[in-house]
């Protein structure tokens, strides 16, 4: 009887540590879930969002948003989709990761949102999705899309292909954006301070602001950030080169990391640039009210005049941009020489 009873007890132990394992599996499983009638994709790690893909047609840019931390804590700014409390209001065009630029034959693709007035949108561009090209789920997940450049016409002046990539490393969430951009006709990306791929964090992310500012984009528009002095602020940049702070913008690096704390965690962010980029390494367009973006393109305002890049892509050309983004939710930030072993990795992906 005691034989019977010891192997019923270790069929159970087994059953368990097999349930265990299973779900183990089954939260790091990252499902790829396609609303077409809604224009988003979820992306769900086990049971949980990790992010979606938003593509619609009355916003003029698709983005990924929201990103959620492995500790539930969104890392992006709710504001202006879904305000939360202590959400800042400026720059409603800054909505979760994005890719775009400010200055595309005279047309501004950054700036553009609903606070632009009816009669000045002729002087924006808009990124229309055309297409889900494919989704997969699985240990590592993605999605491919299609979509045009186009002016408030319609006018195609590029296309672009992007294939984003998900995948996860314990409490580290990952994601590779490839963007491949086809002119349609002569190209000009003028040299200007707003661009490319762009990240707007949470209120407790951002870095403290002692005094309200202005700021001025290329069209002449200001927007004005108030100081932010509540102690939920915990922000601080790092970038590969050793710049920390507000001394990160406007530095080059080939990768830039945002730390702070969200919920009982140390929420680390980086964006890691590819060599093959143009304009590598990038210019890092990191405020400390929590835009967090890599500009390669815009070299004459961040080097006080010394570089001016103004990038040309002939008609039928094509340039590719590809970036790493980790996302680590743990008790201490990622540390420098982690964060290099993940770049060796990423500058031997042609």
């Amino acid at each position: 009887m005691k034989k019977y009873c010891l192997l019923f007890v270790l069929f159970l132990g087994m059953r368990s540590e097999n349930a265990a394992q299973k779900k183990s599996k089954n939260q790091n499983r990252i499902d790829v879930v396609n609303y077409p009638s809604a224009q988003k994709i979820d992306i769900r790690i086990g049971d949980k969002l990790f992010t979606s893909f938003c593509y619609p047609d009355s916003l003029e840019k698709p983005f990924l948003y929201p990103i959620f931390a492995a500790n539930d804590s969104a890392i992006t700014r709710g504001f202006p989709l879904n305000t939360k409390p202590n959400d800042p209001t400026d720059h409603p065009h800054h909505i979760g990761l994005w890719f775009n630029y400010e200055s595309v034959n005279g047309l501004d693709f950054w700036n553009n949102s609903y606070a632009i007035e009816a009669d000045k949108k002729k002087n924006y561009g808009w990124i229309r999705t055309q297409k889900i090209l494919r989704t997969k789920s699985g240990k590592e997940a993605g999605l491919s899309y299609s979509a045009n450049w186009t002016n408030q016409q319609q006018k195609v002046l590029m296309v672009e292909v992007t294939d984003l990539k998900f995948s996860v490393l314990g409490n580290d969430r990952i994601i590779e954006r490839d963007t491949k951009l086809t002119a349609k006709e002569d190209i000009s990306f003028n040299d200007v301070k707003d661009g490319m791929l762009g990240l707007r964090v949470a209120h407790e992310l951002e870095l403290p602001i002692w005094e309200s500012k202005k700021y001025t984009d290329a069209n002449g528009i200001v927007t004005y950030v108030k100081a932010n002095r509540d102690s939920s602020v915990t922000g601080n940049y790092l970038t590969s080169e050793g710049k920390q702070g507000d001394a990160a913008w406007g530095t080059r690096g080939n990768w830039c990391m945002l730390y702070g704390k969200l919920g009982a965690d140390s929420v680390s962010i980086v964006i890691i640039d590819h060599p093959q980029n143009p304009g590598y390494p990038t210019y890092w367009h990191a405020r400390n009210y929590g835009l967090f973006a890599a500009n390669p393109l815009g070299q004459k305002v961040f080097s006080n005049g010394k570089t001016v890049l103004n990038f040309k892509l002939p008609k039928g050309q094509s340039v590719v941009f590809r970036y790493k983004i980790i996302i680590a939710a743990n008790k201490y930030r990622l540390s420098n020489s982690t964060i290099e072993k993940v770049v060796q990795q990423f500058n031997s992906v042609k």
